[in-house]
């Protein structure tokens, strides 16, 4: 059962400039320092605006190096950190900490403080990148993606121990915490991490992009969920099942869709005419900068081209506007519409409890505003008082 409305913020400052296949190419923006910085005043917003609506979560996503826009916050726990001063119960969600570009003690640590700090109000989310300038440029492997995996594995592996245990230590191709050295009259064996999430066991969440067996299996293995956002149904419905295949091998009975969230790139009008009309913009921004690093799901051509880092790569023949509302790995319709589209999904899969919404990249921050506000008001009721009859 739907339980839980999360909203999606990537960090983008474009505020409809521009946009859509006549706007703007993407590698001609380039922003002042003024302009790129609105992103934290526009997460400000948004988390102040969403916990006045009774939102459950607002994810943010880490980038770095954006001076085109898109993607503008570098840091999730210092965001979440300052957002928790400015609402009282919205959680924040990291959509998602790349492993890859952080020592994973630190991340472990500053994770730790935050959610002790917020009272267990940040959301932790693991991801592999995607970004070839990002992951490549902090020295960290993405064009090879056996090797980005293979330290991704590693250092998740060192944040369990460092979480989950009083002292701990690790051995591994990448890592050797402790290192084998004296210290104050003693020979270093094992380390603490100070201090530990005060939420334990850590709740953690990760994209699912690929879908591989590994990658699928790695998730079972560890207990983290998953998120499927803008993705065509057909591979939706594929990836549950496999999804809950993989926890019944690692001896983990999950209801179908339980410990998943369904993302939407969507968008709510009077009608579904009008709605298409707000959105195709919009998608077709985000098909300009998406196209060429990997994210786009929408044919077979397209899962089964691989891209930086294994991910299925974005392939702009072929992603028309018409054939994704068709797939439905974007969604536009009236609040009925939109209604009877996600109790489509409840029924499909009776474990779901968690539906993102996403503020597509180029709409303004009065759009994202007009549009919570209505499915705050004429969506997301009917399934909280389902919740509420249930009594769940």
């Amino acid at each position: 059962m739907i339980k839980d409305f999360s909203v999606l913020y990537a960090g983008h400052v474009l505020e409809g400039d521009g946009i859509g296949f006549d706007g703007i190419p993407a590698n001609d923006r380039w922003y002042d320092n003024d302009r790129l910085s609105m992103a934290l005043d526009i997460a400000r917003e948004a988390a102040v605006f969403l916990d006045d609506l009774g939102f459950d979560i607002l994810w943010m996503a880490e980038h770095h190096f954006q001076r085109e826009g898109y993607e503008c916050i570098p840091n999730l726990l210092i965001m979440s950190q300052y957002l928790a001063q400015h609402t009282q119960r919205i959680k924040f969600g990291c959509g998602f900490n790349i492993l890859p570009m952080w020592h994973p003690i630190r991340l472990a640590e500053d994770f730790a403080m935050v959610d002790i700090l917020t009272e267990g109000r940040v959301v932790f989310g693991i991801g592999r990148g995607y970004h070839t300038r990002e992951v490549e440029s902090f020295g960290a492997p993405m064009i090879d993606g056996d090797a980005n995996r293979e330290l991704f594995e590693e250092q998740f592996e060192i944040m369990m121990k460092a979480f989950n245990s009083d002292a701990f230590s690790h051995q591994g191709k990448h890592y050797t915490i402790p290192p084998d050295i004296p210290y104050r009259g003693y020979d270093l064996k094992e380390v603490t991490l100070v201090p530990r999430p005060r939420t334990r066991p850590v709740d953690v969440w990760q994209p699912i992009v690929s879908a591989s067996d590994r990658a699928l299996d790695f998730m079972a293995k560890w207990g983290i969920k998953g998120v499927i956002l803008g993705t065509g149904e057909q591979y939706v419905e594929e990836w549950v099942q496999r999804y809950q295949a993989a926890n019944q091998r690692a001896g983990r009975d999950l209801a179908s869709g339980e410990g998943l969230c369904i993302g939407l790139w969507a968008m709510v009008d009077d009608s579904t005419a009008a709605a298409r009309r707000q959105l195709q913009p919009l998608f077709e921004e985000h098909v300009k900068f998406a196209a060429p690093l990997g994210m786009l799901r929408y044919s077979d051509q397209q899962i089964s081209a691989t891209g930086p880092g294994g991910v299925a790569r974005h392939i702009a023949a072929g992603t028309d506007f018409q054939d994704v509302i068709d797939n439905r790995a974007w969604f536009a319709g009236s609040p009925e519409d939109t209604i009877a589209y996600l109790e489509e999904l409840q029924d499909k899969y009776p474990g779901l409890e968690q539906i993102m919404i996403a503020f597509p990249m180029g709409a303004t921050t009065n759009q994202f505003k007009d549009q919570m506000g209505r499915f705050a008001a004429e969506v997301i009721p009917h399934f909280k008082n389902q919740v509420a009859a249930a009594g769940t």
